[in-house]
């Protein structure tokens, strides 16, 4: 039976009812619409085109899908994505986050009680830093030139059993003395670590994006690296981050990835954080 058309031509694709709009709590919007038309063509709309409704024009469209049913009429569903403009002035979302925490085996020389002492560890240094001479140290120079066998010397023991090569400390030979069987042979503890993951969506023409691969390997006391990221460490978990002693920064942004949504970019990140703070010696704070 061939189709009888009634009133105007669906020259122009026209929006359906049912349109929905989601929002996920922490800024980003995506809005899911249907229109109808019975042009012949493939796709009319841009990727980044406004959403009709001028309420929701901040929502870009994102991805579409055509169909066309048996009658010629097409049907466009599309997807658009944007951030409301009541979180951070639409520029970016509130970042979502997660902490894990756990124990990692390190080397023992690097526990902060190893050469001076720390208050909160209350048996005392483990190594220290005044060494003695003593004979039992296994320390091997060479061999002796008569009887072929190894050359046996006096090391430098501190507290513990703890043997160096030198007076000075030098090399760290290990823990020697089985009167001390905690940490007799040992070379690892177990120090506790903690990281932080998390995700936000940025308009992609905005500083912070090039901001956060510029930042990646840079320490921060603060959870907004000075100014030049978002808060991308909640508040709840603290807003200053300085190493008792040292006076270290204790946060180092270490992992950044980028994913394309249109006008967006969902930016994921991971923070390490270092009870004893990050040397920067070693790594460049924020400026």
């Amino acid at each position: 039976m061939a189709r009888i058309d009634n009133g105007d031509t669906l020259t122009d694709f026209i929006l359906q009812p049912g349109w929905k709009l989601t929002d996920d709590g922490y800024g980003l919007r995506t809005l899911n619409a249907t229109f109808k038309t019975d042009k012949a063509s493939t796709f009319d709309f841009v990727r980044g085109d406004p959403f009709v409704v001028a309420a929701y024009n901040y929502c870009l469209l994102h991805k579409q899908t055509a169909t066309f049913d048996v009658l010629g009429i097409q049907s466009q569903n599309c997807d658009f994505i944007g951030i409301s403009p009541d979180v951070n002035g639409g520029e970016y979302t509130n970042p979502q986050v997660n902490a894990s925490n756990g124990l990692t085996a390190e080397n023992i020389t690097s526990h902060p009680n190893f050469f001076e002492a720390d208050a909160a560890y209350t048996g005392g240094v483990i190594a220290g830093k005044v060494y003695t001479q003593e004979a039992y140290s296994p320390l091997v120079t060479g061999l002796d030139p008569i009887t072929g066998k190894p050359n046996k010397v006096k090391g430098w023991i501190g507290e513990s059993g703890a043997c160096f090569e030198n007076v000075e400390g030098g090399r760290f030979v290990g823990f020697i003395d089985p009167d001390f069987p905690t940490l007799y042979g040992k070379t690892q503890y177990l120090a506790s670590t903690t990281s932080y993951s998390g995700f936000l969506y940025i308009n992609k023409d905005n500083a912070y994006v090039q901001a956060f691969q510029n930042y990646l390997g840079v320490t921060s006391s603060t959870n907004d690296w000075n100014g030049n990221l978002p808060e991308i460490i909640p508040t709840y978990l603290g807003t200053t981050f300085t190493a008792a002693g040292s006076g270290f920064d204790q946060l180092l942004l270490s992992q950044v990835n980028f994913d394309d949504f249109g006008e967006l970019v969902k930016v994921m990140y991971e923070v390490r954080y270092s009870r004893v703070g990050w040397s920067d010696q070693v790594y460049v704070p924020a400026p």
